[in-house]
Order: C-alpha cells, then sequence, then structure tokens
C-alpha cells in the first residue's frame, strides 16, 4: 500500500480541487464571457417575459381570448402558406410532366 506521502497527496487534491474549480469557475471574468451569452440563448429576454399575470376570471377569460385569437391567425398564415407552397409544386410538376408524353419515343 501506499505510505504517508500518498495519503498526502490525496488530501491536498481532496481539499484544494474544488478550491481551484471555484477560484476558476467563480471568477466574474469567466462568468459574463461563458455563462451570459448562454443564458441569453436559452432563457427569453426580459421585455417579451409577462410579469401581470390576471387576477380576476373577466381579465382571465380576455387574455384566453386573444391568445385563441392569435394562435387561430397563425394557423390559417401556415395554412395558407401550406396551400401556396402546395399549389407551387403542382403547377411546377404540370409544367414538367408537359412536355412529356406517355410514349417513351416521341
Amino acid at each position: 500500500m501506499g505510505g504517508p506521502n500518498l495519503e498526502v497527496f490525496k488530501f491536498s487534491v481532496y481539499v484544494f480541487f474544488p478550491v481551484v474549480m471555484l477560484f476558476y469557475y467563480g471568477n466574474p471574468d469567466w462568468y459574463s464571457k461563458n455563462v451570459l451569452p448562454y443564458k441569453d440563448r436559452i432563457f427569453p429576454p426580459e421585455h417579451r417575459l409577462n410579469t401581470n399575470i390576471p387576477t380576476d376570471s373577466t381579465t382571465l377569460k380576455e387574455e384566453l381570448a386573444k391568445i385563441k385569437a392569435r394562435n387561430m391567425e397563425r394557423k390559417q398564415q401556415r395554412e395558407a402558406e401550406a396551400r401556396a407552397a402546395h399549389l407551387a409544386q403542382q403547377a411546377a410538376e404540370e409544367q414538367k410532366s408537359a412536355g412529356r408524353s406517355w410514349w417513351p419515343l416521341r
């Protein structure tokens, strides 16, 4: 087995490793350079957060109606875009097949 020198080394690693990690990762410069940009990508900006939550039922119903209307509008817009894309694809296929006949030797 190891002697007292090994035990001293293990003890120093056990004690100083967390201290060094705390010193390195607790540095405000490292935090502002590595953590804050990542936080901005994950969490929404402050101006998009809704901090005034409705408390009574009428205000809540109004907010739900607004949300439903906004979702319905987005759904209709997506459906219109999908229809337009489908029609464009059909027109491209018709134009592509207009020059061909079913008989291979033309």
